[in-house]
């Protein structure tokens, strides 16, 4: 019985391995594929809602537009935000170049002689090719959003049929459960979704009005970069804190405003992401931190920015599908903040 129970352990360790080989392998399908359902889940209500007072497709017309819209305005923003940044990278270069030789030549002095070789190696240029190339990766995600348009709208036609196939008694009991579960995932990530996009702009508009009071160069462009990476948790913020702290470093040649800048800019995070957001979300959202790093580094390696982005989303429905089963409810238990998983399956 042990070795049995092993094999199938084995079995089902191996069988996961594999599949995400294949997602890794072949992200360039998975990912605009995974990414227009968790669309097709925030959007759904409004086609459904549409579709009561005009034709299907008209109604389908509609909701791609206002969809397309929202997708391009949040990559427009953090784009138009980088290439501000690369622009003024190339015309201040050189101060970036002085602020590290002094900062070199200080340690050095403190007996730091490690920072002297690099010195040879250090040339300013490559964070100039860093922004530049962030703002080309997000501008030509053109391919990426055709697909993944392309999915939104064969799904939102399918999404009746596909219900409608799910609680027939030849797909039964799964095809209950899966239709459950996708009802409480869909409310769960449209619910993520409105107050995440509150935050984001919230925080947006008060990193903009913070870098305006404190004479900071680029101040829009630090506003649209915070509100469209902190749609990533954790690792959307931290670059939205670090990149303006560096250019203070070489607008005001003083560590001492940079360190008052960085500081200010992590306590609007915290107190917009770690205290607002989570009251607005409700405990029904509650899922681990560790989780939601895990998640979104992981992603992030897997399928790169999208991968980021979607993680969080990736996560809560794996939550719903394993709390929505005997065999893996305790893993949604694991992955939650609370550990009553049963009683939020249906909130």
């Amino acid at each position: 019985m042990q070795e049995v129970g092993g094999s199938r352990m084995i079995g089902t360790v191996a069988t996961g391995i594999l599949v995400l080989a294949l997602l890794y392998v072949a992200q360039s399908i998975f990912a605009p594929l995974v990414f227009s359902l968790f669309v097709i889940a925030l959007v759904w209500p409004c086609q459904a809602t549409l579709q009561r007072w005009l034709p299907k497709l008209l109604a389908l017309l509609i909701t791609l537009s206002i969809t397309m819209v929202a997708i391009v305005a949040i990559g427009s923003s953090v784009a138009w935000g980088f290439s501000k940044l690369a622009q003024w990278l190339f015309v201040n270069a050189d101060r970036f170049q002085t602020v590290y030789v002094d900062w070199t030549d200080w340690l050095e002095g403190h007996g730091l002689a490690v920072a002297g070789p690099l010195t040879d190696r250090f040339d300013v240029t490559w964070l100039v090719r860093f922004v530049q190339g962030m703002a080309g990766r997000l501008n030509s995600f053109a391919g990426f959003t055709l697909l993944v348009f392309i999915f939104i709208m064969l799904g939102l036609l399918e999404v009746e049929d596909f219900n409608a196939r799910l609680i027939t008694p030849a797909a039964q009991p799964y095809g209950m459960r899966i239709l459950t579960a996708n009802r409480v995932i869909g409310s769960k990530l449209r619910r993520f979704m409105i107050v995440r996009t509150f935050a984001s702009a919230l925080t947006g508009l008060v990193v903009w009005l913070f870098a305006l009071g404190a004479g900071l160069e680029l101040a829009a462009a630090w506003g649209a970069i915070a509100f469209a990476l902190n749609y990533i948790p954790f690792l959307g913020p931290f670059v939205a804190t670090a990149l303006p702290t560096l250019f203070a470093i070489a607008q005001f040649d003083s560590w001492q405003t940079a360190v008052v800048i960085f500081v200010s800019l992590n306590v609007i995070q915290f107190i917009i992401g770690s205290y607002l957001e989570p009251r607005l979300a409700g405990a029904s959202l509650a899922v681990s931190p560790f989780a939601v790093i895990f998640a979104v580094f992981f992603w992030s390696f897997m399928w790169g920015i999208s991968g980021a982005f979607i993680g969080v989303p990736i996560l809560i429905a794996f939550v719903v599908y394993c709390a929505g089963t005997p065999s893996g409810n305790w893993v949604a238990t694991l992955l939650s903040g609370s550990s009553n998983t049963t009683a939020d399956r249906g909130a």
